[in-house]
Order: C-alpha cells, then structure tokens, then sequence
C-alpha cells in the first residue's frame, strides 16, 4: 500500500470513487474534499491511496490548523476518509490513519485528531479501535476524538 498526490493524471479516477450508499451521509464525495482542499491550502493534504496500480481510497489530513476560537489550539489529523466500496474491511482505513499519523510525527506532532458523525453504522468503533478516544466536544455536530502518538 502507497500514498500518492492527486495529479492531473490521476483526479479523474479519483472522482469516480465511491464509499457505500448507506455512508455517503457520513462522508463527502471526493470532489467536495479536493474542493476543499483548493480553498484551504495551507492545512489540507489530500492523498490517494492505492494497492498496487489499483486506486482504493481517498484521505484528507488537516494540518497545523487552529481549532475554534483559540489562535493557540493549533491542532493535525484525519479530515477525511473514503475507502471505495468493494475494498472496506481490507486494512486500507488503518493504513490511511497510520499514514496520516506518520506525517503528523514527521512534522513535529504528538496528537491526531478526527471527527465523526455519532450514529448507528459510524466509523466510531473503526477509530476507537485504532486508539481515539472522544475528547468531549463535538464539531458541527460530530463527535471530536484524539490519539496521542
């Protein structure tokens, strides 16, 4: 498994990437995070993910941002997560999350952080198995959980 940017020889295929229908609630198509990730460029760090030549998966790492009100809470993880619907279940979301914890460490971190939508069929045993534990406050309605590196 490898990471690789989006170039203009890969976003096509990138964009056709698609999680389950019954995630597509949890979250955003893949054009709404490079999106995203165009407004925001100084935080955002989009990344495939592939096996081989096979593309399965999508991460977003927000990086160095400052949480909330407080200019002094500067804060990395896991933005976004989409893992291509034939291939969940296969290690690819763990390797993405070690993946995003590596550049966090890299550059200095020791904590990552992610949010996700609490409700039945949510990613919230995926990542509290992986060691996020909920810090108590919610984003736009999501749960906020961190892992210490």
């Amino acid at each position: 498994m490898r990471l690789e940017k989006v170039t203009p020889e890969n976003y096509e295929a990138a964009l056709k990437l698609s999680v389950r229908p019954d995630q597509e609630d949890l979250v955003g198509p893949v054009v709404k995070s490079l999106a995203e990730a165009y407004v925001f460029p100084d935080i955002a760090w989009p990344r495939l993910i592939f096996d081989g030549d096979r593309m399965v998966g999508f991460l977003m790492a927000f990086l160095d941002y400052a949480w909330g009100d407080n200019p002094d809470d500067v804060r990395s993880g896991l933005w976004k997560l989409n893992i291509a619907a034939d291939d969940q279940g296969k290690g690819y979301g763990r390797f993405a999350v070690e993946a995003v914890c590596a550049e966090i460490r890299a550059r200095g971190g020791n904590r990552a952080y992610v949010t996700w939508v609490p409700r039945e069929g949510g990613a919230e045993g995926f990542y509290l198995k992986l060691g996020f534990r909920p810090t108590g406050e919610q984003s736009d309605g999501e749960t906020v959980a961190v892992l210490n590196l």
